[in-house]
């Protein structure tokens, strides 16, 4: 048998592991370990097991991960998201439908420091659900507008997706953050207006904010200064030239950490938290060696060649493949989860766009747009099942049509990006 034709029956097997419902980090490493044997030897595929977890565990790329994950724990733990949504609640006061566009804006903050959707979702989730049905709101609209606001954490900088994606493919971790804050800050304004219409057509859904004065409004905003002082050191820091971006993780986890002490968080919170993120890392940090693993597989094989060579010799133009890509990204991101997609698809499909000359920073980020629909697209959105297991009085059902809305804007925000890539790339 070729290395072609094991690389295929490799990625087949793989892909009928993941509907077993195997773990996804277990298939990578089985698949990658067994067929790099196949092709070159069992004792090569030995040592490559004992290389990769040393090479992805001592790379100084990758110690940002557990840097973003403990900002997004700390905030959770010391109850700077209650404080988040109360200010955005208070300066939305009096406007028809101000719960879920507050909700909407705090899960843009609150990702802009945590850098994951799913711990934006189930955070506020917690906070803000509660309060919108206690104050009139439909089920179906708060759910929605928070499942859709908690994927805003996707690409919003920093961004653990965008970080892998960087770090796969080879490119300036700072260019990917710079190149998603506009596509990101895009979502939140659609997001908004998408409240905005939906209340319109259906009045029932939400009650009028309780009007609050210019003076509360004011008093609001200081309840905005943490996030916004611990995403502008970061942001600031990093393209002012004061750290890399690996470093202004740890300076943003330590003036979280700074700030939740301050809030009150005390040695047994701490602990708690710093689990939280042992357990979360841990579980990035297996698919990393499996995505690792399976990539080595890739490479041996060719088949990412194989498949280059075979799509630019059908002669179709680059947004035709673009399209094709992302349509297979988006009946990917029904069933898996975004991170697992990047790190299985992403060294295959990268060869093929940088052979027809397409930008790899500006696919990355319409890549993880589409992947992030994928987290509020029915039979598997992970955000829709977060939210579930936080009010599991919320219908599966109730959610999805909640999200559809959104979805219809990430769509609309999906082609603009498209059609203009300067909006990927104004700030490169």
């Amino acid at each position: 048998m070729t290395p072609e034709m094991i690389g295929y029956t490799g990625m087949i097997a793989l892909l009928v592991l993941l509907a077993l419902r195997v773990p996804v980090a277990l298939c990578m490493l089985l698949i990658g370990t067994c067929g790099f044997a196949a092709i070159i030897s069992p004792g090569a595929a030995l040592a490559m097991l004992q290389l990769v977890p040393l090479e992805v565990l001592t790379s100084y790329s990758f110690s940002a991960i557990p840097m973003f994950i403990l900002m997004g724990v700390l905030a959770s733990h010391s109850g700077m998201a209650g404080s988040l949504f109360d200010a955005a609640r208070r300066l939305c006061g009096g406007w028809k439908g101000g719960m879920a566009i507050a909700a909407v804006g705090s899960c843009g903050l609150f990702s802009a420091i945590s850098g994951s959707s799913l711990a934006t979702a189930s955070t506020m989730s917690r906070v803000a659900l509660p309060e919108m049905e206690r104050n009139g709101y439909a089920a179906s609209l708060g759910a929605g507008a928070l499942a859709a606001g908690g994927t805003l954490g996707i690409m919003i900088p920093p961004s653990i997706a965008l970080l892998l994606y960087a770090i796969i493919t080879e490119q300036s971790v700072g260019d990917m953050f710079a190149a998603g804050f506009i596509p990101g800050l895009l979502g939140l304004v659609f997001y908004i207006i998408t409240v905005a219409i939906v209340v319109k057509l259906r009045p029932a859904a939400a009650a009028p904010s309780r009007p609050t004065s210019l003076t509360e409004k004011l008093q609001a905003t200081t309840g905005l200064l943490p996030f916004g002082s611990i995403f502008a050191l970061m942001v600031l820091g990093i393209y002012g030239g004061l750290f890399t971006p690996t470093e202004g993780a740890s300076a943003g986890a330590f003036a979280t950490l700074i700030y939740a002490f301050i809030r009150g968080l005390r040695l047994p919170g701490l602990w708690s938290a710093v689990q939280e993120t042992l357990a979360l890392s841990a579980v990035v940090f297996f698919m990393i060696v499996g995505a690792e693993t399976l990539g080595y597989f890739i490479s041996a094989s060719r088949i990412s060649f194989t498949i280059t060579e075979y799509i630019t010799g059908l002669g179709l133009s680059n947004l035709s493949v673009l399209l094709c890509l992302l349509l297979l990204y988006f009946v990917l991101g029904c069933f898996m989860d975004a991170i697992a997609m990047l790190l299985i698809t992403v060294p295959v499909v990268y060869p093929v766009i940088t052979s027809l000359g397409i930008d790899p920073i500006w696919f990355g980020i319409v890549t993880v747009l589409t992947v992030e629909l994928g987290l509020i697209t029915p039979p598997v959105g992970m955000n829709v099942f977060v939210i579930n297991a936080t009010a599991g009085h919320v219908s599966i059902g109730e959610i999805y049509r909640g999200v559809i809305p959104f979805i219809l804007a990430d769509l609309v925000r999906l082609a603009l990006l498209i059609a203009f890539p300067v909006l990927t790339t104004l700030l490169l």
